[in-house]
């Protein structure tokens, strides 16, 4: 089975930590829905005639602005051009001030069963800070509203590691999520993206980052508070209860194939990737006017996939399967680094059970780096083709 991504590239305002392409101006949202449904019929075969679909995932941006006439011309094109499975997981991301009561009957009526919603923090300073269209009294009305509507499979984001005098507005955002009861929470550190309003004001001088430890002891409180509730930390960044864990963004981290559909949309086919141009114009004109898809093929090597394969694998709960890598993808990280996983070993970041390598939650706070020092740099024989 494979998955579809479609990128919604349009907020109501901007987020000073986003760096996602989007824009706050709505007036291409009807044309570019309908360059997304043309682009679902000039690439329909991507993942094969008779592949059937597993997840579905609108991510943007904000697709909780689409419109219920917009939100099934998609679905009405989607069920045109594939098949889905009868258990699909299809997940909309939504801010919470869009979700309306009506709103709510729409997504449920169109085919959504899943949210993913950005709350990010209880905290309303934290909140005005980040620049978020909501309020913090919306942050709970909007899940509790969701929940009376039917939806149980839930999803909410929060983001710690921003600055603050002490640690107790995140051990208050922890505690409120806990009272929501959903089953799955999305949790990501602040960071400062060159572009952004934070990545401006930072150059400026006038917006100072939290620093590293303070980063890190929050982390550290995520993993306790998240353990003592009976969440299961299945990837660094994600939390969920027990067999409820996020298939699309699973897959992503499995290999799994999956056509990304819009303005920066990402695709895979299991052996390469594509990237859709991130202008709205342009991928519009593109797509409507000329039928074609400005996509820029990125043909992965060897090491190229030896490499995404560590990278995904070492932040899931799994790990890294050492003898698939050397057997399928010709690199053995064993031969290649073992001083190295010695020293992971021996400081307590990392553990190698049955030949699967796995970080400590101490790993887990140093996993880019960690990922970098094994990485592949030497060209791999390619045994896949």
């Amino acid at each position: 089975m494979a998955g579809l991504y479609l990128h919604i590239p349009f907020c109501k305002q901007a987020c000073h930590y986003c760096d996602f392409h989007f824009s706050t101006s709505l007036g291409l949202k009807s044309r570019l829905v309908e360059a997304i449904v043309r682009e679902l019929e000039l690439r329909r075969d991507y993942l094969g005639a008779t592949t059937e679909l597993e997840t579905i995932y609108f991510g943007g941006g904000t697709p909780s602005l689409l419109s219920a006439p917009e939100l099934n011309q998609i679905f009405t094109a989607i069920r045109r051009h594939f098949a889905v499975a009868p258990q699909a997981e299809i997940t909309l991301e939504a801010n919470p001030d869009d979700l309306s009561a009506a709103k709510l009957h729409e997504l449920a009526a169109a085919g959504v069963n899943r949210l993913s919603i950005g709350l990010q923090s209880f905290y309303e300073p934290h909140l005005r800070l980040m620049n978020r269209a909501h309020t913090a009294g919306e942050s709970t009305t909007a899940v509790r509203r969701a929940q009376d509507a039917g939806f149980e499979n839930i999803s909410i984001d929060l983001i710690y590691g921003v600055p603050a005098p002490g640690h107790h507005i995140w051990e208050a955002d922890l505690a409120n999520a806990f009272a929501l009861g959903v089953p799955h929470v999305s949790a990501y550190a602040l960071t400062i993206e060159p572009g952004t309003a934070f990545g401006h004001r930072l150059q400026k001088g006038t917006f100072k980052a939290a620093p590293d430890e303070f980063v890190a002891t929050q982390f550290e409180m995520l993993l306790a508070a998240m353990r003592a509730h009976g969440y299961e930390q299945y990837e660094i960044s994600n939390f969920c209860q027990p067999g409820r864990e996020s298939r699309h963004n699973g897959n992503y981290w499995r290999g799994v194939p999956y056509l990304g559909l819009g303005p920066s949309a990402h695709s895979y086919d299991g052996q390469n990737r594509q990237f859709t141009l991130a202008n709205n114009p342009q991928y519009v004109a593109a797509v409507l006017e000329r039928g074609e898809v400005p996509v820029t093929l990125d043909v992965l090597t060897a090491t190229d996939r030896a490499n995404e394969y560590l990278l995904t694998t070492l932040r899931t709960a799994r790990g890294c399967d050492l003898a698939y890598l050397r057997t399928r993808l010709g690199f053995d990280v064993q031969a290649a680094h073992a001083a190295y996983l010695a020293e992971l070993q021996a400081n307590g970041w990392a553990r190698i059970q049955h030949e699967v390598l796995t970080l400590t939650d101490a790993g887990k706070l140093l996993a880019d780096h960690i990922t970098l020092e094994l990485f592949q740099t030497a060209d791999l024989t390619d045994f896949s083709r």
